[in-house]
């Protein structure tokens, strides 16, 4: 990596009308995240001195999102959209006194890979201005890349290229590098005499031409440059995503039996030798180790599963879940904000919530941790080798001692000492041939109405 400092500039003010939505185009989620995260984890292995986000349309819900992925990004107003050149000198004012690379993203063009940049920082040793280019299987509109060897000659718009020009497959991304000192400098001369009567960043090449200045391109794959201005461009975008992800993952070694099934979010992590079966849906920040099994129709975000652990089918971890190795959770289970220590299993049709559970503990099917009270949530807090009866309510705050026992059925509102046994239910009574004279007097009655309706 260069040793030069680097500052990212990127390109957040569009409305985008094509979305038809309220909500900024760039916080439209691909994989579980804004598309703005996407290009800011990019530019991040770039490890820039500063980020600037050039904000227009709901600037204060995408400065909070920005800050949300880095606290120290600047995000700065451009009030009237006049352009890209208009939208990147909105943030000379942010880079005052940064003497480095600057490179300019966009952040409705998500998947700039960072191998990618890196390329354009290398190359900029050796040129004034770097522009990023793909060579496109169908160019349409694109603009055009005249090169001349390795030297970039000009960058020609469709509705102004020559038949011969229109051949080119060599197509502008929009993304360049330049020097900060020469970027602001050139974008100063870019004017708006065109049919728009926009400012165009792309002016730029034809302008450190003029000035001497040393331009090149260089090329990434197209699927890096696919740009979202519709609900159809983010399908495509997330489809493109999990379809990169799931090769991804499959090469590093995790079993997948129906991959087109599995969603990832943005930043899944998954260890080797771990099987993920049908129908698993990753949300915001996982990670699950070596060996660990998930199985089919669970949903998993904000948790961490460890070696060895099986979860599942159909079970729900929701944020703040913590399961240690070898931990046990079954279908229909839903944990969130809990510890569950090693060996525990919690396996049917059960609620964990603010809670933590020993080694080796059993829960047993139907418990529920009743942590609310309708204004604060409350912890309950079980010790190894515990034994849950079935059915047994735990009203937090509660805590369970080591080896400890509650009955079936029970509502357990107080303390249980370790090794003690738990009985908190009525008592059964048992009244002989009232339950048949009962039903029988329940259908009497069901007859009687039936009729007087006829």
């Amino acid at each position: 990596m260069s040793s030069v400092p680097t500052a990212l500039v990127i390109l957040a003010a569009g409305q985008g009308t094509r979305m038809k939505s309220d909500l900024p185009k760039v916080l439209h989620e691909i994989a579980g995240a804004p598309m703005l995260h996407h290009a800011m984890q990019a530019g991040a292995a770039l490890a820039p001195e500063r980020t600037v986000i050039v904000a227009g349309h709901g600037a204060d819900a995408v400065r909070a999102a920005a800050q949300i992925y880095d606290p120290d990004a600047q995000v700065v107003l451009q009030e009237e959209q006049l352009g890209t050149a208009h939208a990147a000198r909105r943030a000379e004012a942010a880079l005052d006194g940064f003497d480095g690379n600057v490179i300019v993203l966009f952040g409705d063009t998500p998947f700039i890979g960072p191998e990618t940049l890196e390329k354009i920082v290398a190359a900029r040793a050796n040129h004034a201005v770097v522009v990023l280019g793909f060579e496109a299987a169908d160019p349409a509109r694109y603009g055009r890349l005249v090169m001349d060897g390795d030297t970039l000659e000009r960058i020609v718009e469709f509705k102004d290229a020559t038949e011969a020009e229109r051949a080119i497959t060599r197509c502008n991304s929009g993304v360049l590098c330049a020097g900060a000192h020469d970027l602001f400098n050139l974008i100063a001369g870019v004017t708006n005499e065109n049919a728009a009567g926009e400012y165009y960043l792309p002016d730029v090449v034809g302008l450190a031409r003029a000035r001497g200045l040393s331009v090149t391109a260089v090329l990434c794959d197209e699927a890096e440059t696919l740009g979202v201005n519709s609900r159809i461009d983010l399908a495509a975008a997330e489809a493109g995503f999990q379809a990169r992800r799931r090769l991804e993952m499959l090469e590093l070694g995790v079993t997948m039996q129906a991959p087109d099934t599995v969603q990832f979010s943005f930043d899944t992590w998954i260890g080797r030798d771990a099987v993920i079966e049908p129908n698993v849906v990753f949300g915001p920040e996982v990670t699950v180790e070596t060996g660990a099994r998930i199985r089919a129709f669970s949903h998993l975000e904000g948790c961490h599963v460890s070696r060895g652990a099986i979860v599942g089918p159909y079970a729900r971890l929701r944020p703040g879940t913590e399961l240690a190795e070898d931990v046990r959770i079954g279908n229909f289970v839903e944990i969130k904000n809990a510890e569950i220590a090693e060996g525990a299993k919690v396996n049917h049709l059960t609620y964990i919530g603010d809670a933590s559970i020993g080694e080796k503990s059993n829960i047993g099917a139907g418990t529920v941790t009743c942590n609310y009270d309708g204004v604060f949530k409350h912890r309950t807090v079980i010790g190894n080798r515990v034994f849950i009866g079935s059915d047994t309510m735990l009203v937090a705050p509660v805590t369970i001692g080591d080896e400890a026992m509650t009955a079936t059925g029970s509502v357990v509102t107080t303390d249980v000492p370790a090794g003690a046994l738990a009985v908190a239910r009525a008592k059964q009574v048992t009244k002989p041939g009232f339950g048949k004279r009962f039903m029988d007097r329940l259908k009497d009655l069901k007859q009687k109405k039936t009729e007087g309706q006829n």
